[in-house]
């Protein structure tokens, strides 16, 4: 059970032979084990604690929501998903809920990605109404004057959140492009905050697409005050790399998919970040790295390396090259601008999921 302990040798000792007898026969744990023990210390420390009920409610219910979705969505681990965010005011019919149906099914038809939503009326309809029954997941949230789903969620993809934080979990963890269309508090809720998650270097970096109709202008308003917040020193210039903004479907889909053209995932290991790719880069495009982005370095330079010991032992994409460097862990616009370098030099056929 490592350090996290109740403190008394025979309790931690009956706790650990109890995880063990648990999850016998139901595959190989060893891995594991510990991490689940320290969920049952932390369960059983909040009794100590004399934890009031209601928080004692508040973390069985989330620890069951966010159980729940990871079972959900398990099975389709390999499939890149993309979030649509935006009002569920938006009626039928309107320009934007149109452009919503329209680029789910770009998506899901022609690119074999799917589409989470918050399950909702509106853009979220819209969404899961182009993604079809077959490539559509709805991540809802219970509201006394918003309690049903959509009707195009298949129930089997359909998970129901008493919490927006345990949803909102959800939506960053499960998900591999994000795309945004006009909504009211709740979109630009989500907005900020996917957008400091990824600028704090919290989530992994992705594609964050603004999408509108043309001729609507909601996102106009919201560059305006993203220009004041750059003016008054509050981001950098280089966080618009962060996000990018189109009444195009065309333009959105190819933002996404050329994001993962050379790109694959990331990883710290012993404090290092390493950028798993799709393809080796050449000794040129190496010695262009070390030259333009050398500003992010914390110390060292830009090399490609193997798989590390670390990710070798989690089985963590193996098989793929990689590059590793010291990143500052404070200018992620530029940490993005580096992976469209990476992209650029990929095969413009190179595979994008």
């Amino acid at each position: 059970m490592g350090s996290y302990r109740l403190g008394d040798d025979d309790l931690d000792a009956r706790l650990s032979a109890l995880v063990r007898d648990a999850v016998d026969g139901h595959g190989d744990h060893d891995h594991d084990e510990e991490l689940v023990a320290e969920m049952l210390v932390s369960g059983l420390k909040l009794l100590r604690d004399d934890t009031d009920r209601g928080d004692l409610k508040l973390v069985n219910s989330a620890l069951k929501e966010m159980r729940y979705s990871f079972l959900v969505f398990a099975k389709y681990r390999a499939i890149p998903k993309v979030t649509i965010y935006g009002s569920a005011r938006t009626p039928p019919g309107h320009p934007n809920y149109l452009l919503a149906s329209e680029f789910a099914s770009a998506m899901a038809d022609r690119h074999g990605w799917m589409v989470i939503t918050g399950a909702g009326p509106g853009i979220m309809e819209a969404g899961n109404r182009g993604a079809g029954n077959e490539y559509g997941f709805g991540v809802n949230i219970r509201l006394p004057f918003e309690a049903e789903a959509n009707e195009y969620v298949d129930e089997s993809r359909l998970i129901n959140f008493k919490y927006f934080f345990t949803r909102k979990l959800i939506f960053v963890k499960e998900s591999d492009a994000f795309a945004l269309f006009p909504g009211g508090f709740g979109t630009q809720d989500e907005t900020f905050e996917l957008l400091t998650l990824i600028q704090t270097g919290k989530s992994d970096m992705h594609p964050v697409v603004l999408l509108e109709a043309p001729g609507t202008g909601y996102w106009d308003h919201w560059l305006e005050l993203i220009g004041t917040l750059e003016k008054q020193g509050m981001i950098s210039p280089d966080d618009r790399s962060l996000f990018f903004h189109t009444t195009d479907i065309g333009e959105a889909c190819d933002e996404i998919l050329g994001f993962y053209r050379n790109y694959h995932s990331q990883r710290y290991v012993d404090g290092n970040l390493v950028l798993r790719l799709r393809h080796r880069p050449a000794n040129e495009l190496m010695s262009r790295i070390n030259d333009e982005f050398a500003d992010i370095l914390a110390s060292g330079t830009f090399t490609r390396i193997g798989t590390t010991p670390a990710e070798m032992a989690d089985g963590d994409n193996v098989d793929l090259p990689r590059i590793c460097f010291t990143f500052n862990r404070r200018h992620h616009g530029r940490l993005r601008q580096l992976i469209d370098v990476l992209n650029e030099s990929a095969p413009q056929n190179a595979a994008s999921a």
